[in-house]
């Protein structure tokens, strides 16, 4: 199992080795290059007609089509969307624009592999997904933290721990649980082409899925009757604000 895991950081290696190159060029140049009621519009291919955040600054653009930034003295990667889903259950934090909207609190504008090449850059490594048979273990990887920033009304730069966005669906508690990089992997179709898995949508969850890219490492069931996390309706902004996740890898501190 180990060597599809190792596939995926090496098909996608690249594309981080890409960006260390795209990084010395100088700072003004351009880089080549996811239902119900409380739900903004954007589910169904469509990204929604939103207002864009100003560019982070000292930060580096990754691909002209997708809203990703990274810093690399800072460790950390810098991905925008919109707020999609304000109350009811979750399955994920963040799903991608078009996706699966219904499930998540943030659309994001990008595609996943573009986020798991930029934490490779930043020197996160993935471990594998939750594994289910034969018997139950939680996805592994380097432990992400995620921050979120927003304006509000007066145009002021909100901030929060994603965690506080998200609360246990019985004890209404805060979750508390941390993201891993769990990394996804490759499906091959019928011409042998590969596809991310995570490209269906299955981003930032906070449901076990063996296609996530970021996952929480305990047993989170995805079944309607039993999932675990609910949004946490009065600290998440009002539907269709644009929002920035911050995301920083736990590395080792060396000697």
């Amino acid at each position: 199992m180990r060597t599809a895991w190792n596939r995926v950081d090496g098909s996608l290696c690249c594309v981080a080795l890409a960006a260390f190159v795209l990084l010395a060029a100088p700072a003004r140049g351009q880089f080549p290059g996811g239902g119900g009621p409380q739900e903004a519009p954007g589910e169904g291919g469509k990204k929604a007609d939103l207002p864009k955040l100003p560019e982070p600054e000292g930060a580096k653009r990754l691909t002209k089509t997708d809203e990703v930034w990274i810093d690399v003295k800072k460790h950390e990667v810098m991905v925008d969307g919109y707020i999609a889903l304000r109350e009811g259950y979750l399955e994920m934090l963040s799903c991608l624009t078009g996706t699966k909207e219904h499930e998540a609190i943030i659309g994001a504008q990008t595609k996943a592999q573009t986020v798991h090449a930029a934490l490779l850059a930043v020197g996160a490594k993935s471990g594998h997904p939750v594994k289910f048979r034969p018997k139950f273990e939680p996805p592994t990887g380097t432990e992400i933290e995620i921050e979120v920033r927003w304006l509000d009304d007066k145009g002021k730069w909100q901030t929060a721990k994603a965690q506080d966005w998200i609360r246990d669906s019985k004890t209404k508690k805060t979750m508390t649980q941390p993201w891993v990089f769990a990394g996804s992997g490759f499906w091959k179709d019928d011409k042998g082409k590969d596809f991310y898995m995570a490209e269906s949508g299955d981003f930032i969850c906070v449901s076990n899925f063996t296609t996530a890219m970021l996952d929480i490492p305990i047993e989170s069931s995805q079944s309607n009757e039993g999932l675990l996390f609910e949004a946490n309706t009065v600290k998440i902004p009002p539907l269709a604000t644009p929002v920035r996740m911050v995301l920083r890898p736990k590395l080792e501190k060396k000697p």
